[in-house]
């Protein structure tokens, strides 16, 4: 697009005629936007709402959204995917979001709150909240676009913030266990701040409590 940056480089914003395609689109401009974030960290992104609400983009979007576990569940409003698919249509669904969005009569709707039980049988349940359809595909393509700028500063040092459970085998285990931490937690449950540092060659990792 003529206007994302201020230097005038661009992105061809032609829309491509399939879902194949408009992935292989998405990832030709994710891989501009990484480049030119990487190669100037001051560099100003003016103009990319564009991108956003570019058909390609929303296509590729809703497919995320589509094949996603939680597409079978409904927002506040009631619709889920396959409604949408059945009574609406795919084409004519993203057609009316992005004129929502180009033209600024979309709001995000409330989330819909689903209680579920916390695992190990303790009877307290955590609360999860479950945004429409559309938000849902809204919040995937700003995902999609702001993704490549933003890992662009992460590349060497990513900040990770969670719960770890010693043998869960999730990321923050394997990063407990790289670092030494392992079974040192005794089998509690603890919240700690994981800082791995990439750094060229090093591989070296650090995590603290």
């Amino acid at each position: 697009m003529d206007a994302v940056v201020a230097t005038g480089a661009s992105v061809n914003i032609g829309a491509p005629p399939d879902l194949v395609s408009q992935g292989r689109w998405v990832s030709q401009v994710q891989t501009k936007l990484h480049c030119w974030a990487a190669a100037d960290p001051d560099r100003r992104f003016d103009d990319l709402f564009n991108l956003v609400h570019h058909p390609a983009t929303l296509a590729y979007a809703w497919a995320r959204v589509a094949r996603n576990r939680g597409a079978r569940s409904a927002g506040s409003d009631g619709v889920t995917v396959a409604r949408i698919e059945a009574d609406v249509g795919v084409s004519v669904f993203l057609d009316d979001l992005r004129d929502q969005l180009r033209e600024g009569p979309f709001h995000p709707q409330p989330v819909r709150e689903r209680k579920i039980p916390k695992p190990g049988g303790s009877g307290k349940v955590r609360r999860l909240g479950i945004p429409t359809v559309t938000d849902r595909v809204v919040q995937a393509a700003l995902k999609l676009v702001l993704d490549p700028i933003f890992e662009a500063d992460f590349v060497r040092s990513r900040m990770v913030f969670g719960r770890f459970v010693p043998g869960a085998g999730s990321t923050l285990g394997v990063v407990a266990e790289g670092v030494g931490l392992g079974e040192n937690f005794g089998g509690r449950r603890s919240w700690f701040l994981g800082l791995v540092s990439i750094s060229a060659g090093s591989g070296a990792a650090c995590a603290c409590r």
